[in-house]
């Protein structure tokens, strides 16, 4: 496999080996020896899975400490825009964020680690996400970042006019005002 650092640290672009042939392709998507040989740790304990339709934006989510959870993000089925805010307050990036393309078709994953507010975008017809998480689901951590922050400049590459939001995610604070215990 192929690791790529970004500009903020800690955030990590996949490129698997991928073998193809007239049957299709096989690659390995996750090897807990492989990646900690790449500097990846962490014990996965709970997959999610998510499908949503063109023009669904998620996010940005995150889990406050001691429930915060890293994440490995892969595409299953079509394209979307996947999104990592750095919010560790001491970070040299804080405030800053990190859009990568993930696809059926690229294969490509994004470590995630904790520290990090996450979301996605929906560009293809529909898509399907699998992500690992290095700590289970805790509701009294939750928190979360309103994805269309002024002060982020994030670019969802969806239209206003297309945009799907949850009421949730609609309510979110501004980044300026979430909650949030983290540091680099």
């Amino acid at each position: 496999m192929n690791v790529q650092t970004t500009p903020l640290p800690g955030l990590l672009i996949i490129e698997p080996r991928v073998f193809a042939d007239t049957r299709g392709y096989f690659y390995e998507a996750w090897n807990e020896a492989s990646f900690a040989e790449q500097g990846i740790g962490g014990h996965f304990v709970q997959d999610n899975q998510s499908r949503s339709t063109y023009g669904v934006i998620r996010g940005l989510h995150y889990q406050l400490n001691p429930h915060a959870q890293a994440k490995l993000i892969r595409c299953l089925e079509g394209t979307i825009l996947d999104v990592a805010v750095d919010i560790r307050k001491d970070s040299p990036t804080y405030g800053q964020h990190y859009a990568l393309e993930l696809s059926s078709d690229n294969h490509r994953q994004l470590y995630i680690p904790a520290g990090f507010a996450h979301g996605f975008s929906v560009l293809s017809e529909s898509a399907t996400i699998l992500y690992k998480c290095d700590h289970l689901y805790n509701k009294e951590s939750e928190a979360g970042v309103r994805f269309d922050d002024p002060a982020l400049g994030i670019d969802w590459r969806v239209s206003v006019a297309d945009a799907i939001i949850s009421e949730r995610d609609a309510a979110l604070p501004l980044f300026r005002d979430c909650i949030n215990n983290f540091t680099a």
